[in-house]
């Protein structure tokens, strides 16, 4: 797994305000449900991403088919997709959002050169990480054995 100091992955949780989420599925057993559940519990603005599901509505927000459907801000992008869709996904991202602080890549999807690039444009890139994970992890909201206790109440 690639190593971030945890003062960066707590600084970029405490400063996104807005996430999209490439890949979202609409199967509340899937890790990108629930992931984006969460953080949506959480506070964060979740705009969910999915050609498969655009039109559709998930947490009451329409899913989009692409990033460059995003006429808003975004602060981070989370990638719930294959490593080899990654270059792709990033450069939509690095050419149609505006306010982009951070590409995300979920547990298992990495790439190097797609990070390269968007590090190149001033980017923080987090890759074989998950952004609910990190944040139970680093807001004390991990106990009993590494076992969630189902709390949802913001320790921003």
């Amino acid at each position: 797994m690639t190593s971030y100091s945890e003062d960066l992955l707590r600084k970029i949780l405490r400063e996104t305000k807005t996430v999209a989420m490439v890949g979202v599925s609409m199967n509340p057993v899937r890790p990108s449900y629930f992931v984006a559940r969460y953080l949506d519990l959480k506070g964060f603005d979740i705009i969910p991403v999915n050609p498969m599901h655009a039109g559709e509505r998930i947490f009451g927000k329409e899913v989009l088919a692409s990033l460059s459907d995003i006429s808003r801000p975004v602060d981070m992008v989370d990638i719930f997709r294959r490593s080899e869709a990654v270059p792709d996904i990033v450069e939509e991202a690095l050419g149609s959002l505006t306010g982009l602080k951070t590409i995300w890549m979920q547990i298992g999807v990495e790439h190097q050169q797609a990070a390269q690039r968007a590090q190149a444009q001033g980017v923080n890139v987090i890759q074989n990480r998950c952004p609910k994970i990190e944040y139970q992890r680093l807001f004390g909201e991990l106990r009993m054995g590494g076992f969630a206790t189902g709390v949802i109440s913001s320790k921003l």
